[in-house]
């Protein structure tokens, strides 16, 4: 098996996306070690290409391979 960060960009962003998804589904994932480090991966590398993630539009654009995403 690979490191996380072995894996396409995309792939893990989508990944990232699709969990998060759930999160309101399935409680338990917000303590899932897996999430945490997907997250703490994607938002390095969200940082090493200029977002800031502490803004959440910056951050689900990011997320979303660049594309607009509706914060409401």
């Amino acid at each position: 098996m690979k490191p996380l960060n072995e894996y396409a960009l995309t792939d893990l962003r989508r990944i990232y996306r699709t969990l998060h998804g759930q999160l309101q589904q399935d409680f338990e994932l917000m303590d899932s070690e897996l999430l945490q480090d997907l997250q703490t991966l994607l938002q390095s590398q969200a940082r090493e290409a200029g977002v800031d993630v502490s803004v959440h539009a910056q951050w689900a654009a990011w997320l979303n391979d660049g594309k607009p995403v509706s914060c409401t």
